[in-house]
């Protein structure tokens, strides 16, 4: 046999040369490196059967095909790709090509060869073929079909996300590709074969379970191989008894997946059937696909699974902090409206309490309210839906310094905010960001003779806006930046700048909602830098 190869690759060139020599196939090979060199050897002639590789640069498997079929349409032509695309493959079918065949898988270009050249070109004559019987349903689909219909089921399988869905896929998709008379889908089920679910022209053991050693689709599972078998009663692996009632007289039974099978698929003929190499490379394609499906599945469930445990954890945890806010709003609260009530009723009695006392109480009154009403907005924070609009952060900076130079009007300051900064934010809540952290600015560069506060933006290594709260203030220990954003901690003495530590967390929980995250910069000495970011700001 001549055969006429493009193919640009050398080493493919070679690989599919000796491959086909492998199978006992008598051919010279006319190589075509190029597209110019390919149209020399058409014109040419002298050659068998054409293969064409899927793509070369400039140069399609359809207009090579088209250029054989111009000057000899009787000539097959063979795609031999390493891709097999469905576009690709039905624009080749429809160029002219009699065969589609993976480079992955040249076992297969030996049957294509037997199928499409004249005279069979193989070494020992073949036996003949014997007598079939009419099929009670449809025969296999041609090659170009059954292909296609692969890349669909793959295509399927790919979205199922049960495993009753891909049971009814590969059930059908079996007896379409074989065009057999009975499928049958069979799991591993401990030391048993489960027959899952069936497709077939009578009923044969859908629902029943079998021990692995008993059965042809345990023997496939436990050998990890394909079972071909032309004719069940001159097979000892076969249990005769268990076939008799049906009718099954050939068969074939791959496992899902090659290595540790998880179970297998299994086609039945009605009549003499001897499986051909296309057939079975067809089913273990199947199979395997059906094992990447199941992998995926658990992979899916699980995800589920977690989700689920997630999520009702989460509502475990919301309904405790409702909890924890009711508690702290009513019943934290009585006791302090109580000691409030009595301090003011100490006034009347003078001398009862040292003023000292009175006020010493008073503080920590006042502390205590502060910090519950912290902790309520924390708590809130984690749970309030995002109301999302377009503000002016300049303006609502302003205002907040304005307020807070007001409070300490013979204090020296230098205030630069940034004009014209907007963002798309949930205005409550980024009105917390900015007071808490313009007033950290402001508390901690007290002790300056003139205060520096800066409001402004930059763009960072990734491209992002940032934006950015900095003071001349005290500053804080850069070891410890890890712990700003945690509650109840602080790096500073609070007899010097009082406060609770619940500003900074409740911050950056506001600014994760927002789908941003926060960072702080200091070198313990000259001030503080606040660095934020928001999502989808530009």
């Amino acid at each position: 046999m001549k055969i006429l190869h493009l193919e640009d690759n050398p080493s493919d060139s070679l690989l599919i040369e000796r491959g086909v020599q492998r199978q006992g196939i008598q051919a010279r090979f006319i190589q075509a490196r190029s597209p110019d060199e390919f149209l020399a050897a058409v014109e040419a002639g002298g050659f068998d059967v054409v293969l064409v590789d899927n793509n070369l640069p400039g140069y399609s498997s359809q207009d090579a095909i088209a250029q054989v079929k111009s000057s000899y349409p009787e000539v097959p032509v063979i795609v031999c790709s390493g891709a097999a695309q469905e576009a690709e493959v039905a624009a080749s079918f429809a160029a002219g090509a009699s065969d589609y065949v993976l480079k992955d898988h040249l076992w297969q270009l030996g049957a294509a060869l037997r199928r499409n050249a004249k005279p069979v070109p193989v070494q020992l004559a073949p036996a003949p073929p014997a007598p079939v019987t009419p099929s009670p349903i449809a025969s296999a689909p041609p090659p170009q079909a059954a292909m296609l219909l692969l890349i669909d089921v793959v295509q399927k399988l790919s979205l199922a996300r049960g495993l009753d869905a891909i049971v009814d896929i590969v059930r059908k998709a079996a007896r379409q590709l074989t065009g057999c008379d009975g499928a049958t889908f069979v799991l591993r089920d401990g030391p048993y074969c489960y027959y899952v679910d069936e497709d077939a022209i009578s009923p044969l053991w859908k629902g029943q379970r079998f021990p692995l050693e008993t059965c042809i689709s345990g023997w496939a599972m436990l050998n990890s191989t394909s079972a071909i078998i032309p004719d069940i009663y001159k097979d000892a692996r076969i249990p005769h008894a268990a076939y008799r009632p049906t009718f099954v007289q050939s068969l074939a039974m791959v496992p899902i997946r090659s290595y540790s099978p998880i179970g297998a698929i299994g086609n039945y003929w009605a009549r003499h059937h001897e499986c051909t190499p296309q057939e079975q490379m067809l089913l273990e394609a199947l199979a395997n696909t059906t094992a990447v499906a199941m992998e995926n599945v658990d992979v899916y469930q699980n995800l589920e699974r977690q989700v689920r445990e997630r999520t009702r954890e989460l509502q475990t945890v919301n309904q405790e902090l409702e909890a924890f806010s009711s508690a702290v709003s009513h019943d934290l609260r009585a006791p302090l409206r109580i000691m409030n009530a009595e301090l003011d009723m100490s006034r009347d009695y003078s001398g009862v309490l040292p003023k000292d006392s009175i006020e010493r109480l008073r503080e920590s009154t006042h502390s205590m309210s502060t910090l519950i009403d912290d902790l309520l907005r924390l708590s809130h924070i984690t749970r309030t839906e995002l109301m999302l609009e377009s503000i002016d952060l300049s303006s609502l900076a302003t205002k907040i310094m304005t307020r807070l130079r007001n409070a300490e009007p013979k204090r020296e300051a230098d205030i630069h905010i940034q004009p014209e900064l907007n963002a798309r934010v949930d205005a409550g809540l980024l009105g917390v960001v900015l007071e808490n952290l313009l007033s950290n600015a402001w508390k901690y560069s007290s002790k300056r003779e003139r205060s520096r506060i800066e409001f402004d933006t930059y763009r960072d290594e990734r491209n992002r806006l940032v934006y950015r709260v900095q003071d001349n203030g005290a500053g804080f220990n850069p070891n410890y930046a890890d712990r700003l954003f945690k509650p109840f901690t602080r790096l500073h003495d609070a007899r010097q700048f009082p406060g609770v530590g619940i500003g900074l967390a409740t911050v950056q929980r506001i600014i994760q909602r927002h789908g941003g995250e926060i960072w702080a910069a200091s070198d313990g000495r000259n001030g503080a830098q606040f660095m934020f970011t928001l999502a989808e700001q530009t």
